[in-house]
């Protein structure tokens, strides 16, 4: 272990949050340590944008699932996919940018997702925490509207970003056996998969979530790891997605 090692294990999502504003020295710090993760090709597809005023930290709140840390957070900090700066350096060198393919996408929205997490490990080395909010996809239209996106960018991500009222609960993952596969892909491993879901059962995360089995009152069902993720992996989430998309310039051919 070494102390980059031990920052990365002591992550866990922060939701309470000191009234301390975060500087703007600071700000400034935690994305320029973003910036200086791995991008493809250097083209550094992706732009950052930094909120602070309140009214707008609510107004976020309200589009992403009234979720109240937003509102507490100091500082909110959304990591877009920007094909936007490239079509303006095409136009320069008298280019015609092909921004409508998937492969582009992708390539911006991995620089977006790449630099937050490296601007996560930068607030927490500060001794700040964060959260990250994928609800800021479920209004992206009035998300877009509200800071102001022009085409082709696209919010990725949201983050809550400030200093600690407590420390962050850290919840187990899965066993390594399961993730890393050696020379080729390997097929599910069960008993990983059954080891892990005990072990968040026993963090006590899913209990208010349990329900009597029907005809069964005094029986509880089994909920844990497992049937959240099946539970939530079998519904359609933000089908609109692919429209605004669309409207915002990407294609995805």
């Amino acid at each position: 272990m070494n102390p980059t090692i031990e920052l990365i294990h002591r992550h866990g999502s922060t939701r309470r949050y000191k009234s301390n504003p975060v500087s703007a020295t600071v700000i400034e710090t935690i994305v320029s340590a973003g910036q200086r993760a791995s991008t493809s090709s250097n083209l550094q597809t992706y732009s950052v944008i930094s909120v602070t005023e309140a009214a707008k930290r609510e107004r976020l709140a309200e589009l992403c699932n009234n979720q109240q840390h937003i509102t507490e957070a100091p500082l909110f900090l959304t990591f877009c996919a920007d094909l936007a700066r490239m079509d303006r350096i095409s136009q320069l060198r008298g280019y015609t940018q092909v921004a409508n393919y998937t492969e582009n996408f992708l390539i911006a929205a991995i620089d977006a997702a790449i630099v937050a997490q490296n601007s996560a490990l930068a607030a927490q080395s500060l001794g700040m925490g964060i959260c990250y909010i994928g609800a800021i996809r479920n209004k992206p239209r009035e998300v877009i509207e509200l800071l102001g996106l022009p085409k082709l960018v696209f919010p990725i991500t949201g983050m809550t970003v400030g200093y600690t009222v407590e420390q962050p609960r850290l919840r187990p993952r899965l066993p390594l056996r399961e993730i890393l596969h050696h020379e080729q892909y390997h097929a599910p491993i069960d008993e990983a998969l059954l080891e892990y879901d005990q072990a968040m059962i026993e963090t006590g995360i899913y209990n208010n979530r349990q329900v009597p089995v029907p005809e069964k009152t005094e029986e509880m069902e089994d909920y844990g790891w497992l049937e959240h993720s099946a539970r939530r992996i079998s519904q359609i989430i933000r089908p609109f997605l692919r429209e605004i998309l669309d409207e915002q310039g990407f294609e995805l051919k």
